[in-house]
């Protein structure tokens, strides 16, 4: 027999097809919140990804995914700008947070080395000069 039976090949790929659509979503990093909205336009990529501090709505600050006490937090973001090339930070809060402890946490990135804060929002915010979309 001459033929290449191409059955096993076909069910070899579709089992790892479904298995990457399953892992997908779980590859994503992130906490929870609940992202106030804009009207801002999304930021271009970069190589290195950036930092991502998030404050929850009960007032929790954590780094990526590990949750920081506030008095510790200036120490770990110079240790972690020290490992850092960039100085991009992008900061997530959720929108039941007061301003004053996201302008303290803003502080904290500053004096901890990262002058470059992002405010990650969600879209579809309204855009507050009366033209319609």
């Amino acid at each position: 027999m001459a033929e290449i039976n191409v059955t096993p090949f076909v069910d070899v790929m579709l089992v790892l097809l479904i298995i990457f659509m399953v892992a997908a979503p779980l590859m994503t990093v992130g906490v929870p919140v609940e992202l106030p909205k804009t009207a801002a336009n999304a930021l271009a990529g970069e190589q290195e990804e950036p930092l991502a501090i998030t404050i929850t709505a009960e007032g929790v600050v954590m780094i990526q995914t590990t949750e920081v006490a506030r008095d510790e937090l200036v120490s770990k973001l110079r240790a972690i700008a020290a490992e850092r090339d960039g100085s991009k930070v992008f900061l997530r809060a959720d929108g039941a947070v007061p301003y004053a402890d996201v302008v303290q946490v803003m502080g904290a990135l500053n004096r901890g080395g990262f002058d470059d804060i992002g405010l990650v929002t969600d879209a579809g915010g309204p855009t507050l000069d009366n033209a319609s979309n």
